[in-house]
């Protein structure tokens, strides 16, 4: 019964907030003012593959104390305490919900059995196969890079260029899937066609986890909820024609898919991305906490399947808040999503990206893990 309440108190949270919130922004965050408090007691369950918070089980409660800006200019401040050391974060309860190609018994059953062969404390990582001129890396590079990655489930790539499905095919761990990306949705047909020649090529379907098209589209003003929609649509068309008969899903910020609900209704499930560290009230060690909070939010709006496909933290740059960008911290934040839901996750980055341009606190470049 509390979990209920609390579920409905939290999405009517969400509706009184969604009209002010701004989009997030990687290179900036907005200004605050007009600061209230509130707080939030929170129950929550994680578990692998997605979380099913409405058949979950009773879980660990977690006070959240959430301070939120009411100005035209808005953004979010958590900080997380937990009510005793008996209540760590990490020892959330847990309860397998599998997605993807399937909801029956047989196929969760395969998906728990596949993610017990990988010991990497996330769901999987996200990969971008550049080198540090942003030039493309060859298939040599990406094999010694992948070969660092074989304990996690997933690897999420963005795009299609650089031959970097087929390169990542040929590279991956055996049981290990793909998180695919079309990041061009002018051209969806192309990308498409890029991935069926690659899983044809080296591999089946059976290896791609998802299918995602375009990044964040909603959150950087690049297109509607409607456009979303129809490029969604296409590609599943497209992507059935080709054989593919499992996920597919656009990519936002959870601010964006909170703002916008109507994105909801596209994907199969609910992907989206969500960084602590651009928060500038959050620590390294709250991370994980602070991630699931937004796990629930975004649930409590779509009323979906949920997985966070992106959520990281710097190891250098500029502090933001009291968000230090340092090894240290980036060290603490990966622990405490893994520890708390790691099996909802896929990690960003698995290598620094020094083809980017550093951005206005200096930190785009530096989120790699390895």
């Amino acid at each position: 019964m509390l979990f209920k309440n609390v579920l409905n108190s939290i999405a009517l949270a969400c509706m009184a907030t969604s009209s002010v919130a701004s989009p997030i922004a990687h290179l900036h965050h907005a200004h605050k003012r007009e600061v209230v408090h509130v707080t939030e007691t929170v129950l929550v369950t994680v578990g692998g593959g997605n979380t099913d918070f409405a058949n979950a089980p009773a879980a660990t409660q977690t006070t959240i104390s959430e301070t939120q800006s009411t100005g035209t200019q808005t953004a979010y401040e958590y900080q997380v305490t937990v009510a005793d050391s008996a209540s760590s974060t990490a020892n959330f309860e847990t309860q397998a919900a599998a997605i993807g190609t399937s909801t029956s018994s047989a196929a969760a059953s395969t998906e728990t059995s596949s993610s017990s062969a990988f010991s990497a404390g996330s769901k999987g990582i996200t990969y971008s196969p550049y080198n540090d001129d942003g030039t493309c890396k060859d298939l040599s590079s990406v094999k010694s890079d992948l070969a660092k990655l074989a304990d996690y489930e997933l690897i999420r790539l963005y795009g299609v260029d650089c031959n970097q499905v087929a390169n990542v095919f040929q590279s991956k761990a055996d049981g290990q899937k793909l998180f695919l990306g079309i990041f061009d949705v002018a051209d969806l047909a192309s990308g498409i066609q890029t991935i069926s020649s690659a899983v044809s090529s080296y591999g089946s379907w059976d290896d791609v986890h998802t299918v995602s098209i375009g990044n964040e589209l909603v959150n950087d003003g690049e297109a509607s909820v409607a456009q979303i929609g129809e490029y969604v649509s296409s590609a599943k068309s497209l992507l059935s024609s080709a054989g593919y008969s499992g996920s597919v899903v656009s990519v936002d910020t959870h601010v964006a898919i909170i703002n916008n609900p109507g994105l909801c209704e596209f994907s199969d499930y609910i992907a989206f991305n969500a960084h602590a560290y651009w928060d500038g009230s959050i620590v390294g060690e709250n991370a994980g906490a602070w991630l699931l909070l937004q796990m629930q939010r975004v649930w409590s709006v779509c009323n979906k399947n949920v997985m966070c496909v992106e959520s990281g933290w710097p190891h250098s740059g500029d502090t933001n808040g009291v968000a230090v960008a340092s090894s240290s911290e980036q060290a603490a934040a990966i622990s405490s999503i893994q520890s708390t839901c790691g099996d909802d996750t896929i990690v960003f980055t698995a290598f620094d990206d020094l083809w980017k341009s550093p951005g206005s606190l200096g930190v785009e470049q530096y989120w790699g893990i390895y």
